[in-house]
């Protein structure tokens, strides 16, 4: 028995029905096979910034329409876009090892010797100019990457960025060390929000939190890395010493970058390792969820001016913002703050280790829970909770003595820290993707959360500016920043949920009335009458996206 969504009908497109109405059921349609058969050997890209092939998107979506399948297919072809498309996103990781011993590096004396860092100022100043590059350009990237696909985009990303971390290895000076990190900043620009809307075209909205929690974390990095360091700061060599093998280990990112245009499809209709069939099943799932679309909608400034006149976006911008202030700084200082517990520099890159694995654990249960339960809010309180009061518990026993238990309790409250920080990444960023729609705004709105929040982020490494009083009144910030993404979290979904009800109502009021009275009614209240008249179900459940401003859509709360 062919699968339908329990809330979603497709009807035929018009030209596939037989005279007397019934679905036509020719084996090519059924099958999900007859339009893409009709541009097979058709498509071309002419050039390297070229779009991908609009003919193909429609004919797959088109097949989409009406291709009949089982529940069974549809989690094989899942397994299959696991496989590779998530493979491909989660082998990224490997890169991600390095990230947080490199900046950790201040605590290597050669690596400070090297680059004339001579307080902690000046690092913090280093650790905030990265930011510069990458809040500029993290709309422009997100834009340009739906243009030319995930696939080229992420390799142009990956290879700038290895490039800049690998000159870490020749630079010298204060001056390079500025310069390479702002190299770092635009490298990085548009990848984090890019992968989570690259992800949106492959997977259900219940289905994505889990799988950004695998790709975008830092605590199974944090804690790989954090032994990787340990062995790499001893290595020496006539020409190299230990603290440049952890830049001169940035050679996978470029092979990473490579890989990228060959093996990683950018939608699901130019994936090659997918049956025509096996497409238009892997198109149709997310029609019958939330229906992405490649091409057209609106374009980089209507959606730059559709998401700044939503309230959505700036409350989900002050939750990011809000909590990013504390992973912005304990993925930098996390080896400080132990090695001021008493341990020597070498050993606190050792004891990075447990909180990042414990907090990989929180990463990926508070993800899996949240698709399970397809909740957001709540998930993302719980988070900021736990962040808040490791923060809370590292300012009260700040500059307390050195006793085992003063020890013990701040290394506990760090484990706290880094668990509840981390977790908020999947969360925030998968229930911004669930919030808007259609998918050109959804593009910019992820990357406008991303790059304002980032704006903090230029200032955050500042909080921990009194190291002399063990960084009391930074940990004091920081949990007044978490604080406030929880109580942004509290009042976003409760409007959603608000929303939601008002949005039920009105359908079942627009229904008791009938369609010309509905018509009217969302042209007076929303002041949209061009679009709104030409949108009925049917459209909307075919051809075109339904907007989150239309009653019909539900948000994930």
């Amino acid at each position: 028995m062919a699968y339908e969504s329990p809330s979603l009908r497709i009807e035929p497109r018009e030209g596939e029905k037989e005279e007397a109405g019934p679905v036509v059921k020719d084996s090519a349609i059924v099958e999900g096979t007859f339009h893409q058969a009709k541009v097979a050997g058709k498509v071309r890209r002419k050039h390297f910034f070229s779009p991908p092939d609009a003919a193909l998107a429609e004919a797959v979506n088109k097949d989409a329409d009406n291709v009949e399948y089982t529940e069974e297919e549809e989690k094989a072809v899942r397994r299959k876009i696991d496989l590779r498309v998530l493979s491909l996103v989660v082998s990224r990781i490997t890169q991600l090892y390095f990230q947080p011993i490199r900046g950790n590096a201040h605590v290597i004396k050669a690596f400070n010797e090297n680059f004339g860092i001579t307080n902690n100022n000046k690092w913090t100043l280093a650790l905030s100019i990265f930011y510069v590059g990458y809040c500029i350009l993290e709309m422009p990237a997100n834009i340009l990457q739906r243009y030319i696909g995930a696939n080229r985009f992420f390799f142009l990303s990956l290879s700038w960025w290895g490039i800049a971390s690998l000159s870490f290895v020749y630079a010298k000076g204060y001056p390079g060390l500025l310069v390479l990190r702002v190299l770092l900043g635009i490298g990085e620009a548009g990848y984090y929000a890019g992968m989570i809307y690259y992800l949106s075209f492959w997977y259900k909205r219940s289905e994505l939190a889990m799988r950004i929690s695998l790709c975008m974390t830092g605590t199974l990095p944090g804690a790989i890395g954090g032994l990787l360091a340990f062995g790499l700061v001893r290595a020496h060599t006539s020409l190299l010493t230990g603290w440049q093998f952890l830049f001169l280990a940035s050679d996978p990112d470029l092979a990473h970058g490579r890989l990228h245009p060959v093996v990683l499809p950018s939608f699901p209709f130019t994936a090659s390792f997918l049956t025509p069939r096996e497409k238009a099943i892997a198109q149709a799932r997310l029609n019958r969820d939330h229906r992405p679309q490649s091409h057209g909608g609106m374009n980089g400034w209507e959606g730059f001016k559709a998401v700044v006149n939503d309230l959505n976006a700036w409350m989900l911008m002050i939750i990011y913002a809000s909590f990013n202030v504390g992973v912005a700084t304990i993925s930098y200082f996390l080896p400080t703050l132990i090695n001021q517990l008493g341990f020597s520099p070498l050993s606190s890159q050792g004891l990075t280790v447990a909180p990042y694995a414990v907090g990989w654990f929180m990463v990926f249960f508070q993800a899996w829970h949240s698709d399970r339960t397809r909740d957001r809010g709540y998930h993302i309180m719980l988070s900021t909770a736990i962040s808040c009061i490791g923060y809370i518990v590292l300012a009260a026993l700040a500059g307390k003595g050195t006793s085992g238990r003063m020890i013990g309790g701040r290394y506990v409250a760090l484990f706290l820290v880094v668990g509840g920080n981390y977790s908020l990444f999947p969360l925030v960023m998968s229930w911004a993707a669930n919030v808007f729609a259609p998918t050109s705004k959804r593009g910019v709105g992820t990357a406008f959360i991303v790059s304002i929040s980032n704006c903090v982020s230029i200032a955050s490494p500042q909080i921990y500016f009194d190291a002399k009083n063990d960084f009391r009144d930074g940990h004091a910030i920081a949990a007044a920043c978490l604080f406030a993404s929880f109580l942004a979290a509290f009042l976003l979904r409760t409007r959603l949920a608000y929303l939601n009800r008002r949005n039920a109502e009105k359908l079942r009021a627009m229904a008791a009335q009938g369609p010309t009275e509905d018509v009217d009614e969302r042209e007076a209240e929303k002041g949209h009458e061009t679009r709104i008249a030409q949108k009925d179900d049917r459209t909307a459940e075919r051809g075109e996206e339904i907007w989150d401003d239309d009653p019909r859509y539900v948000f994930m709360t």
